[in-house]
């Protein structure tokens, strides 16, 4: 583009707009095999594309939130949960001037890694894995960190060879700490320290990071009360009247009292911070949600499905690994699938022989792996 600016560089001299807490686009730490910059994308806008082109962000519209593959189109998926978080943590990021191109990437990207059957898939995944005695574990944290580094394909090789700062962001999202009240960048986190962060629950290394991890518990928090009422559980009437009286009834009231609380609480500061009310009021009711969602005796019959399902696959593929030879002459619809997935990738011998298990479980979407369950022990 002879004789103009580029896009690109428009848009990061625009970025020196932002608060001296953001992040900027030129300053990144950059990604594992250097690229060519892109002459009208960011580094951050080019992350977006890399996930949102990904069959492992398509297969999240068939991934469970909290109701396992749910027939009601009207219950959120794990696909609605990371536009919510994205909208979310854009509309804080973009009152406190962050770099809202950043905040997309991680926000989009943060759950890729999670299991079919959300939750209880991991938990199940991960006793699987205790139960074999290989010292290996599952958390949906570290394997989205892994599948934006090795798992996913795109042209050039295996993984999306995402920026450091949106690398850090998804390993470092963690939203299952309800007391979690104010967020504090780890600014000095050196770049191989993502993976022990994560393990951890380590902050962020960017305040955008930041910004996604509190707005992850925002975004599930009214809305798996919603679900919950859709699917019979409760009513909105059922939470506590204080928490009414601090945030709100519906799940709109609830998502617009804690965003205008941490903008509010937030603004010109290095950090990103609740009001003592509205957080102790937002980990009471996620606690809340636990006893009246979470462990109902309906949650806890999909999760006895679940647990048979996911050990059934662990069982029956990593059996069948024992057997390279009958694994690849199989005429089984699943095992052939399977062998054909080992084919098409190369795990190093760093890696345990159950990593290949691990990896094409974790892919399944709620409906696949009850599929291959079925072909398997059904006749």
């Amino acid at each position: 583009m002879p004789n103009q600016i580029l896009p690109r560089l428009l848009k990061e001299k625009q970025e020196e707009a932002l608060s001296p807490f953001a992040m900027h686009s030129r300053l990144s730490r950059g990604r594992l095999k250097a690229e060519v910059h892109c002459d009208v994308r960011t580094v951050y806008e080019r992350d977006t594309g890399r996930i949102i082109y990904s069959l492992d962000f398509r297969r999240l519209r068939h991934k469970t939130q909290v109701f396992f593959d749910p027939q009601n189109d009207h219950i959120c998926t794990r696909m609605e949960h990371v536009i919510y978080v994205n909208y979310i943590a854009k509309t804080i990021g973009r009152a406190l001037s962050l770099n809202t191109d950043l905040i997309e990437a991680i926000a989009l990207g943060h759950d890729l890694g999670h299991t079919p059957f959300g939750h209880s898939g991991e938990a199940t995944l991960n006793r699987c894995l205790e139960e074999s005695g290989t010292g290996l574990r599952f958390q949906h944290e570290l394997h989205s960190l892994r599948v934006v580094d090795r798992l996913a394909a795109r042209p050039g090789g295996p993984g999306l060879n995402l920026t450091f700062e949106v690398r850090d962001g998804i390993a470092s999202h963690c939203g299952e700490t309800y007391g979690e009240f104010l967020l504090v960048p780890d600014r000095n986190k050196v770049d191989d320290a993502i993976e022990q962060t994560a393990l951890t629950h380590g902050f962020p290394v960017t305040l955008e990071g930041c910004v996604v991890r509190i707005a992850d518990k925002v975004a599930y928090v009214g809305r798996d009360i919603e679900d919950a009422v859709r699917a019979g559980l409760m009513e909105f009437d059922d939470v506590p009247r204080a928490i009414q009286s601090s945030l709100g009834r519906t799940n709109g009231q609830i998502i617009n009292t804690l965003v205008t609380d941490i903008i509010e609480n937030s603004i010109g500061r290095d950090q990103i911070m609740l009001s003592q009310e509205r957080g102790e009021s937002m980990e009471e009711l996620l606690r809340d949600n636990v006893e009246r969602i979470y462990r109902s005796d309906k949650i806890d019959r999909y999760e006895k499905m679940v647990s048979n399902v996911i050990e059934g696959l662990f069982d029956a593929l990593v059996q069948a690994t024992h057997d390279p030879e009958r694994l690849a002459n199989s005429d089984h619809r699943v095992y052939r699938a399977f062998w054909h997935y080992l084919q098409e990738r190369v795990w190093p011998e760093s890696d345990h022989a159950l990593q290949p298990v691990i990896d094409y479980i974790a892919g399944m979407s709620d409906s696949y792996a009850s599929k291959c369950f079925e072909d398997i022990y059904w006749f």
